[in-house]
């Protein structure tokens, strides 16, 4: 009973407190207004009060328990606010955060803390809850979108897309426009574009979802909106705010298609307005040729999704059976090692492009001390008489930090080393995962046939050491790819907007570690211990987002410097890059000794 009361009070009075605190720390490192009245605040905190209060009664009665996950209830909860939403808590309190934010005129609150209180919900959902409740019920939780069957749509099939699909859409389109343009940012338009008005698009979107066919068919818009979601606003992220002419079309084209399907006799009809309603973006004179362009693009890899992640799939696959080494002497030279070295290149070169040359023995001396983290930190939690020479992401985050210590030694500061490192760090990941496909290591759990790659290699950790060759696995190394360029992306346009260098550095901590933490769920490796069953890892990463937001909170520096390049960079970048291939794609095969051995 103690243990209840301990964590009850953790999330319902600590939690609050230092959301608050946290929102008061940042206040000046977020100089975005909040453009809401009073009003709008207090509807969306009560709505979302009143789902929060909705979800903990359901499961107090239908579940017998209470909405905690170290003491979950033993009932499956489907009756109440639950047949609406799959996870009511969660929504109403991101939306009772943004809400007391707009109240309070925090726009830290609102910009920063609320964002990120909505990922961690994700992360907590994506990387534990679904995972427990189908090992305890043999279900997860139910999926919000409709059902891909012919039967006509219900009214909570059609109020679906509102909800998961356009509501969303509608806040990233919010944060995207109060961020404001990059530092220096070029438009795209030119002179002419400016002359006809727009042809009205939002209220054919608005009722398509109300006139689909089937639940096929709405779903269908659904995934294609979501899709373009993720496309999009990584892209209108680093635009500026005048010019974002792909949302309208991409609706148009959308839309075009859910009437297309229900009257297909005048298929050729809606096509041509949406090309019509395209058009008219430029000759609003508001949008330029490349964004429409961009849009047109977009809804073309939404609506061929299947077929690119296919692509994708199948190259993964052959990646992770591409082992290739050649023997010079006792050497053994690695092809994996490549990637990791390029990536290593490409980090230390834009640490150094962001930070200036003035800290580059700041940034060698931190990137050198990250190599060595590493490799100390696998030796405590990976190393076996197989693996001699393990990397641990987790070490190197970790030394990267202590060596960024040293900057006021060598001319820089701490903070702009280490947000140069996280302005670089992701592209050093994400071209990392690829070494992780080839080696086999961080690989995933079984999966369905039409996500997962199989491993044949003999050379591949997952046919040395696991029981799953040949059999279907999530790809989880590329999805943490995909999430790192993502992550690369807010990095670049935080830094170019000018951010401090401290929020920049905390809030690569803090998605880093929310990705991770979900990453972590859907990996296989056997080895990986678990502690009060959550993975090592996810612990890691728990601490990594905490060791972020106090990052942000308590930290104090200037603001990015512009950017500079000067080829010394670029050599500097090489030579690293071939000190990190040598340490991860080089090794001595025939010796026993602690780190001879790679594989």
């Amino acid at each position: 009973m103690m243990g209840r009361w301990l964590y009850g009070a953790l999330f319902v009075v600590l939690l609050p407190i230092g959301l608050w605190a946290w929102a008061s720390a940042t206040a000046t490192d977020v100089p975005v207004a909040v453009a809401w009245p009073t009003p709008v605040g207090l509807s969306l905190a009560a709505t979302g009060a009143a789902l929060l209060l909705s979800g903990m009664i359901a499961i107090r009665i239908y579940g017998g328990g209470l909405p905690m996950n170290a003491y979950p209830p033993p009932k499956y909860v489907e009756r109440g606010v639950y047949r609406l939403l799959p996870h009511p808590i969660y929504a109403g309190f991101v939306m009772l955060v943004a809400g007391v934010s707009i109240m309070a005129g925090s726009a830290s609150g609102l910009w920063l803390i609320s964002p990120l209180v909505a990922l961690g919900c994700a992360a907590l959902v994506l990387g534990y809850e679904r995972h427990d409740m189908a090992g305890r019920f043999g279900r997860a939780p139910r999926v919000v979108l409709p059902e891909a069957t012919d039967e006509r749509p219900s009214a909570i099939d059609r109020g679906a897309f509102y909800l998961f699909v356009l509501a969303p859409w509608a806040a990233l389109y919010e944060v995207v426009i109060a961020l404001g343009p990059v530092r220096d940012a070029l438009g795209a338009q030119f002179a002419f574009e400016k002359r006809l008005p727009v042809v009205s698009i939002y209220l054919v979107t608005l009722l398509a979802p109300l006139l689909a066919a089937t639940r096929r068919d709405l779903r269908t818009f659904c995934v294609r909106g979501l899709l373009s979601m993720a496309i999009a606003f990584p892209l209108l992220f680093l635009a500026p705010p005048t010019e974002y002419a792909s949302v309208p079309v991409i609706w148009a084209l959308l839309a075009a298609e859910v009437f297309a399907n229900r009257w297909r006799k005048l298929a050729w009809i809606w096509r041509g307005w949406a090309v019509a309603a395209a058009t008219s973006c430029v000759t609003a004179g508001r949008h330029p040729i490349v964004d429409v362009v961009g849009g047109l693009l977009t809804f073309c890899v939404a609506v061929r999704a299947h077929a690119l992640w296919e692509v994708v799939r199948r190259s993964s696959e052959r990646v992770a059976n591409s082992w290739r080494e050649w023997r010079i002497g006792p050497v053994r030279v690695i092809n994996h090692g490549v990637y990791v070295g390029v990536g290593a290149a490409l980090a230390f070169a834009v640490a150094e492009i962001m930070a200036g040359p003035e800290a580059r023995t700041a940034i060698l001396v931190a990137a050198v001390a990250a190599v060595v983290g590493a490799a100390l930190w696998a030796q405590y939690v990976e190393g076996s008489p197989q693996l001699l020479r393990p990397f641990g992401f987790y070490g190197g985050l970790l030394g990267g930090t202590l060596g960024a210590l040293a900057a006021p030694l060598l001319g820089a500061t701490t903070w702009l080393v280490l947000a140069a490192f996280s302005a670089g760090g992701p592209w050093a990941q994400a071209l990392g995962r690829l070494r992780c496909l080839v080696q086999g290591c961080c690989h995933g759990r079984p999966a369905a046939e039409s996500i997962g790659i199989r491993y044949r290699h003999p050379r591949s950790r997952v046919c040395k050491m696991t029981g799953w060759t040949e059999v279907p696995l999530h790809p989880t190394p590329i999805y943490s790819l995909l999430w790192n360029v993502l992550v690369g992306l807010v990095m670049a346009r935080l830094w170019f907007a000018g951010a401090p260098l401290h929020l920049i550095a905390g809030l690569y901590f803090i998605l880093n570690g929310l990705g991770r933490f979900v990453e972590e769920a859907w990996r296989g490796e056997p080895q990986t211990p678990v502690y009060a069953r959550l993975r090592l890892y996810q612990w890691a990463a728990i601490v990594s987002v905490l060791a972020g937001a106090l990052m942000t909170a308590l930290g104090r520096s200037g603001s990015a410097p512009g950017a500079s390049f000067d080829w010394k960079a670029a050599l500097a970048a090489a030579a690293f890059g071939c000190l990190v291939f040598a340490a991860m794609g080089v090794d001595f095969p025939a010796s026993n000794r602690r780190f001879s051995r790679l594989v």
